[in-house]
Formats: structure tokens, C-alpha cells, sequence
């Protein structure tokens, strides 16, 4: 009985001294004129724990110790040391004066001096030896590697739990944490883990990381929520002049540009690690540009950096992303060697920057152990799986992670897997995760069948009218070895049913070895494109959309049916070969794809039959894919794209009518160039050898909707151009707000600047010419056609408004000189 008592007490001593041996402070600084003061520095008296105020003034502290007193520090004011009255404090206001020494308030206030400055000779010498930090000192390394990804619900309060939406799900509140990087309540709904063996190659320059364990908490199957936890994957360097977060180029602190867009402060200087090191603060020159405020802790012998904390600024031109907060750890080895060994990354994802505003946290912890150099690797170890999944690194056993884990998991991370089984029992969490998951996708699931995409359900046409479609597709999961999907459609204008159906079977799964095939009867814009693909089910957005600018009637019946091969022999690099067989045939009775079958020009022919074989080579390299299976789904992250495409016309077989060689290539490479946003550079080429009637011409794509549809001329009309062999170039630059945040009444509008240009050159030999009967007077931009474009993205953050100017062949008849497109999308 004693021995109880004894226990009892020990624990009841042992939670209370662990709850009380915490120290939490929140609230805003302002300055003796009541303005907050941003990126003022906030540490506990006596410690090396800190943090620094946004933009607002606001500021989060928290320690597992117990500290009574706080000290305020910012550039151009008194210090001010402020006592804490209990260990837990929120919404405190302090308040901190100007400086009374007018000379430190010359050189530091606002911007700090680039003369002069400590902090800055410090930032040098890092320039100097971040070659000489690190793994890059090593032909070879290799390590182990455990990341956790974490997602939470976040600024959970009490009238939210309350809500009649969460009835029969209140058990999740059981979870709710608070953030020791906010000081905000959060519900954790998603966690995985994963554990690596890494090696590295600096000679080749490539890394090699194999998966042995994964886990994961619920959603295994939802492919928008895998791409959402793909996008937090980006790998970055510190001593990087920038930093690529969400699609966005950020200036690193550790930038030979960061002296033109960051205050520097040296702070302090201290021990850590047995090492001399000091500590220098940095944030931004001027808002709304992509940087981020913190602080740094440096080597003063190696220059390398021990540690860095910093998180993005509230004014950053991107969306939906209320905080980013980073801090990496590094270890020291001896005097010239720095590893890194702790990374976390945390990111606020909400409607609005609003200090009240609801979101969801995204969390990513990455530790390293087990360095070790120098060990020679076959480089045969380095070449990347194509399709390669071991579906017993899913399988660990719950003694394998505790085993393995390079940390516990707190409690609350625990709870996750059990309470997010537990959830997916409740019908009302599984209507409301079915409902997210129709939107993201655009397919509603019926056991092993998906409908749609609900999208494509309703569309218009002059031919067509009103068109409607139903379409669906077999679904077991995102890894599917096989799949049939198939549609049909119908025009209330032509009272006519259309359809299409196609098939995929993967027999090859390491090397992607597809076998595929289908069939098309439908009214197509054959021309919406320039470079051509077999794509069975594919149907532009020239002839699906409910608006256009004008009539079109120059539509096209098409009886479409393929059979192909492809496969993957190296990552990203795909070889595909096929035959189709192909007639068209036009839908209107005021457009027409007649020739002349003879060489008096006497007898026409209205349909055209067109066997091919084709070969088609696609090279992606950075391109990011998720899933397994037959199809797959690709990261939306930039990447380069070549395409080469040859197809050879069989004529006579079939009946076909026409023998030709066909050659086309399309290359995009996107460009971030730093702080000055993103270019895109698209080139096209193409060339038909022998003899084709028009609907087998090159039509240079037109632009007849309200919309912005990329590689198509906003201010041509349908086959207004047509050539059988052509060139074009389009460049447009994304400058991500850059120029707008210069301008004081703009910055909050957080809108951005687009600009573009697009050219094309094209011809048609005679004897091309010599067949046309189909009344439609062939013209190519022989002069090189061009327009241009500028354009206002980012409205209510969703919308993007283009306006087009036509830059030559201004006399052609009706003629459109001018026009402005709009689209929609959700981009960070």
C-alpha cells in the first residue's frame, strides 16, 4: 500500500512539474505611438531562446524551462525587459521606445547600413567557405535518413468544436496541441513516415535515396492529398542564392543578393557546441517581396552554419499560405566538416493572411544519422528506378518503427493513427472525404467504377448545340495494372450519339510497358493543336466549351482507332509506336474538306481515310510523378519537355488515300530567374513530306473562346492560317508581382504582372495547293505572324486576365486586332 502511495505521488509530483517547467508567451509590440513594430527581437532573459515579430508586431516564445522575463530588442529603440507574471502568457502589450541616441537611430533605423556592419563582413566570409562546409567535401557519402510528415487542423477553439458539422466526431478534439512555433491550437488528421538508406556521389553529382519503411495514417488512396504531401518534398540548400518553396523563387538570407534585400544585425556571440559562434539577424529591406525573417548562429573559425531559424514574411506575394517557418541543425564533425542533421519545415495553409483566419498546418521533420565517407558506390547504384515499388517497405511491423524511429512520437502523434482509423468508421466523415475527393479528381466513385469527369458533362457547338456526355472509367486503386474507360455523348443541335472507348494494360511494370488501344466516333476542331497525339479519348476545349467569341462551324466528324506500344527504358524517357486508322469527314454543311482525286481537277472526294504508323519519343526529365500504376498522376511542379513525333501515311491499306511523312517536335523549358519570377519557352516545329488534302494540313491553332488556352494565338479564328510546314516560338514571363509591390497603393492587391509573345512561320508547297477543293483559300503566315500580351494575374487570387494585341496581318478580313481572355485557377 505504501509502495502505491509513493508511486502516486511521484507521478502527480512528475506532471506537475513538467506542466508547470513550461514558459509560453504571445502578444504584439508596439512602438510609443501606439504602431506595431515588426521584426522586433524577442528572447527569455538568461537564454538563447528566441524569436522575431511579423509584420504586424505579433510574436510567439515558448520553453520547456522556466524563464520569468523577456527582452525586447529592435533596431532604432531602447531595449525593454518585460517580467513575466506567470509561466503561461498570452496577448501581451508591449511597448518599446525610440532611441534617445539620434546617431545609432541614423545608421539602424529601417534600413541598416551596408557600410560599416559587422553582420555583413560576417555574411562575406560565408560566401567565401560555403564550397568548403558540409558533403561537398567528399567524393562519396552515405547516411540514414527518417522523415515525418505531419498535417493539423489549426486555430481549433472552442466554438469550433462546437459546430453541428463535427456531431458524432468529437472524439477527434481528444488530439488538440498547441503549436510550439505559433502558440496556436491545432488537431493533427495526417501523418506518414518514412526511413531511407541515402547515398551520395559528388563526382556524377547524384544522390540515391531507398525507401525501407513507410507508414502511413488514413488517405492512402487519395491521390490529391499525395500530391498536395509531394509538393512539401522540396529539397533546398541554405547557401543557395534561392530557395524554390510552393512553385516560388525565395531570396536565401545566405544570397550574395541578400545585402540588397535584407537588413543584417550582428547580435550576439556565444558558445555552442564548444565552438566560438555568432549569432546575426537578418529581415526584409521592403515588403511583398519573396524573403523571409529570422536568425542565424555561424562558426567563427569555419564560417559554417550551426543553426538557422527563419520564416517567410506575412507579405510575401503567394497564396493560400498564411507562414512558412524553417529551422535546419547542423553537427559538427571537426573544425571543417558541418553536417546537417535536423531539418523541419512547417507551412500555414489558409484562405487569408488573417491573424483569426482557420487553416491547416503542413509539417515536415527530417533527421540524418550514420555519416559516413568515402566508401565507393557502383554508379550502376545511382540510375533511378522507372516504376520499382516494394510493397513490403509498407508492411513494417509497429516493433520495426519503434526500433527504427530516430525520435518518439509524442502523444499526440500517436493518436493520430488510431483516431484516423477510427474516423473512416464514421459515415459522416466518409460522405465529407467522398465529396473533396469528386472535386479534386472529377470523378464519383461506385464500387470499382468512377463516373465522369462531371466536369465534361455539358458543352456547346455549332454543329452540336447543347452537347451532352456521360462517360466513366474502372478504378481498384491508384496503383491499377489495367484500365477500360470509355463515354458517350449527345448533340441536341445534330441528333446525333457519339462515343468513344480505350483500354491500357501494363505488362511490364518496372519498365512501363503499355499495350493500348481504342476507339472515337465524334465532332472534333481537328487543328486545336499543332503537335498531333493518338490520344483516342482526347477532345480539345475548341470544341467542349460553353462560350465562344464567334460562331465555328469548320468542325469535323472523326471515326478514330488505335492500337499502340509504349514504354519507359530510362526515368522520364518514353518510346511509343502505334497504328491508327483514321476518316474525316466535315460536320457542317457551311465548311468543307473537299479534294480533287484527279488530275483534271474534275472529281472531288468529301471523306478522308488515313492509315499511319507513328513513333513518338517523350523526354521529361524533374518531372514528378505519384502512383504506379497504368495511369499516374504528375506533381504540378515545372519541368522541361521534348517531343519528337513521326507519322508515315500508308496509302492503300484500308483503303487509305494518302502516303506522307510526317515530323514534329515541341520542346517547353520553364525558367526561374531568381526574384524576377518565371519565363516559359515554348518552340514547335513541324513538316509534311508528300501530298495531303486539308484535313490531313497543319491548321496554326486559333483561339475562338473566352479563355486562355496555352499554345494556341488568341487572336486568330480557326484554320484562318494553315500550313504543312511551320515554326513557332512563344516566351511569357510571370514576374510574381515584383513590379506591383514597388507601387505603395498596389502592394495589397498582391496582383502580377504577365507579359508574352508568340510568333509563327509557315508554307504550303504547290502541289498541296493544286488539291484544295474545299473552297476555304489557303494562307500561311509566310511573313511570320505575331501578337503579344500583357496580362494581370493573381485577382482574388484565382483569376487571371489577358489582354492580346495582334502584331501583323491587320488587313486580313475580319480580322481580330485585339482581345482579352480570362482564366481561372488556384496557384500559390
Amino acid at each position: 500500500m505504501r509502495n502505491k502511495i509513493w508511486v502516486t505521488l511521484l507521478v502527480f509530483f512528475g506532471i506537475t512539474n513538467f506542466i508547470l517547467s513550461q514558459t509560453k508567451v504571445s502578444g504584439v509590440v508596439y512602438d510609443d505611438s501606439n504602431q506595431p513594430v515588426p521584426f522586433a527581437n524577442i528572447v527569455f532573459k538568461n537564454s538563447n531562446v528566441g524569436t522575431m515579430s511579423n509584420e504586424d508586431g505579433r510574436f510567439y516564445i515558448e520553453s520547456a524551462n522556466v524563464y520569468n522575463a523577456i527582452i525586447i530588442t529592435s533596431v532604432g529603440y531602447s531595449d525593454r525587459v518585460v517580467v513575466l507574471p506567470k509561466a503561461i502568457n498570452y496577448n501581451f502589450k508591449v511597448i518599446v521606445k525610440s532611441a534617445e541616441n539620434l546617431k545609432e537611430v541614423l545608421i539602424y533605423a529601417g534600413k541598416t547600413s551596408k557600410k560599416n556592419n559587422p553582420a555583413l563582413d560576417i555574411l562575406r566570409k560565408i560566401w567565401e567557405r560555403k564550397r568548403k562546409n558540409g558533403l561537398a567535401q567528399f567524393d562519396y557519402y552515405q547516411m540514414e535518413k527518417y522523415e515525418k510528415i505531419e498535417f493539423d487542423m489549426n486555430t481549433i477553439d472552442s466554438a469550433f468544436m462546437k459546430r453541428k458539422f463535427f456531431k458524432g466526431m468529437e472524439f477527434i478534439f481528444n488530439h488538440v496541441d498547441t503549436s510550439r512555433v505559433t502558440g496556436k491550437t491545432y488537431l493533427p488528421i495526417f501523418i506518414n513516415e518514412s526511413l531511407y538508406d541515402v547515398y551520395g556521389n559528388n563526382k556524377i553529382g547524384k544522390v540515391k535515396e531507398k525507401l525501407k519503411g513507410n507508414k502511413s495514417s488514413g488517405f492512402n488512396d487519395n491521390q490529391q492529398i499525395l500530391s498536395f504531401v509531394n509538393d512539401l518534398y522540396s529539397d533546398y540548400d541554405i547557401y543557395s542564392n534561392h530557395l524554390t518553396f510552393f512553385d516560388k523563387s525565395f531570396t536565401s538570407p545566405l544570397s550574395k543578393t541578400g545585402i540588397d534585400v535584407y537588413n543584417y544585425v550582428l547580435r550576439d556571440s556565444a558558445f555552442i557546441n564548444k565552438k566560438w559562434c555568432y549569432n546575426v539577424l537578418f529581415y526584409p529591406r521592403r515588403k511583398n517581396e519573396l524573403t523571409f525573417k529570422g536568425d542565424f548562429w555561424v562558426s567563427d573559425t569555419t564560417f559554417a552554419i550551426n543553426k538557422i531559424s527563419m520564416a517567410v514574411t506575412k507579405s510575401a506575394n503567394i497564396n493560400w499560405i498564411k507562414d512558412i517557418y524553417i529551422e535546419q541543425e547542423f553537427e559538427v564533425q571537426n573544425d571543417s566538416v558541418f553536417l546537417l542533421t535536423r531539418d523541419y519545415m512547417m507551412s500555414d495553409f489558409a484562405l487569408n493572411k488573417k491573424e483569426e483566419s482557420k487553416g491547416m498546418y503542413g509539417k515536415r521533420t527530417t533527421l540524418y544519422q550514420n555519416h559516413q565517407f568515402n566508401i565507393e558506390k557502383p554508379n550502376s547504384l545511382y540510375k533511378e528506378e522507372v516504376n520499382y515499388i516494394d510493397n513490403e517497405v509498407y508492411n513494417k511491423s509497429e516493433t520495426y518503427w519503434k526500433e527504427n524511429r530516430f525520435e518518439n512520437l509524442n502523444k499526440d502523434e500517436k493518436g493520430i493513427y488510431k483516431m484516423l482509423d477510427t474516423l473512416q468508421t464514421v459515415k459522416k466523415f466518409q460522405r465529407i472525404y467522398d465529396l473533396v475527393t469528386i472535386l479534386g479528381s472529377g470523378y464519383i466513385r461506385f464500387g470499382n467504377i468512377d463516373y465522369g469527369p462531371i466536369f465534361s458533362t455539358f458543352g456547346y457547338n455549332s454543329v452540336e448545340g447543347v452537347r451532352l456526355r456521360v462517360g466513366g472509367r474502372t478504378y481498384f486503386g491508384r496503383n491499377d495494372a489495367w484500365r477500360l474507360q470509355g463515354y458517350t455523348a449527345y448533340g441536341l443541335g445534330d441528333d446525333k450519339f457519339k462515343y468513344g472507348v480505350s483500354g491500357k494494360w501494363m505488362v511490364d511494370k518496372k519498365k512501363r510497358i503499355i499495350i493500348s488501344g481504342g476507339n472515337r466516333r465524334d465532332v472534333e476542331q481537328i487543328g486545336a493543336s499543332l503537335t498531333s497525339t493518338s490520344d483516342v479519348l482526347g477532345r480539345s476545349f475548341a470544341s467542349s466549351s460553353l462560350f465562344n467569341t464567334s460562331s465555328n462551324g469548320k468542325l469535323t466528324n472523326i471515326n478514330l482507332t488505335n492500337v499502340a506500344v509504349e514504354i519507359e527504358p530510362i526515368k522520364n524517357l518514353t518510346f511509343q509506336t502505334g497504328f491508327s486508322y483514321r476518316t474525316l469527314e466535315s460536320a457542317s454543311n457551311t465548311f468543307s474538306l473537299d479534294y480533287y482525286i484527279d488530275a483534271s481537277h474534275t472529281t472531288t472526294k468529301s471523306e478522308v481515310r488515313q492509315s499511319e504508323v507513328s513513333l513518338q519519343v517523350e523526354f521529361a526529365p524533374n518531372r514528378k510523378s505519384i502512383g504506379y500504376g497504368v495511369e499516374r498522376s504528375q506533381v504540378d511542379s515545372p519541368y522541361s519537355r521534348f517531343y519528337v513525333n513521326y507519322n508515315h501515311g500508308l496509302k492503300g491499306m484500308l483503303n487509305s488515300d494518302f502516303d506522307y511523312d510526317k515530323v514534329q517536335l515541341y520542346y517547353k523549358q520553364p525558367i526561374i530567374i531568381g526574384p524576377l519570377g518565371r519565363s516559359n519557352i515554348i518552340v514547335e516545329l513541324g513538316k509534311t513530306f508528300g501530298q495531303i488534302p486539308l484535313g490531313l494540313m497543319n491548321v496554326i491553332p486559333g483561339n475562338q473562346s473566352y479563355f486562355t488556352i496555352e499554345n494556341t494565338f488568341s487572336n486568330l479564328n480557326f484554320y484562318e492560317f494553315v500550313t504543312d510546314q511551320y515554326a513557332t516560338i512563344q516566351w511569357n514571363h510571370n514576374f510574381g508581382g515584383r513590379l506591383f509591390g514597388r507601387i505603395p497603393f498596389m502592394r495589397k492587391l498582391n496582383w502580377r504582372e504577365i507579359i508574352g509573345v508568340k510568333t509563327v512561320y509557315g508554307s504550303i508547297t504547290d502541289e498541296n495547293k493544286a488539291i484544295n477543293a474545299s473552297g476555304l483559300v489557303y494562307v500561311a503566315p509566310e511573313n511570320g505572324y505575331w501578337e503579344y500580351s500583357a496580362g494581370i494575374g493573381n485577382i482574388f487570387k484565382v483569376f487571371r486576365i489577358d489582354f492580346a494585341w495582334r502584331g501583323n496581318y491587320l488587313n486580313t478580313p475580319d480580322a481580330q486586332k485585339f482581345s482579352v481572355k480570362g482564366s481561372l485557377g488556384f496557384y500559390f
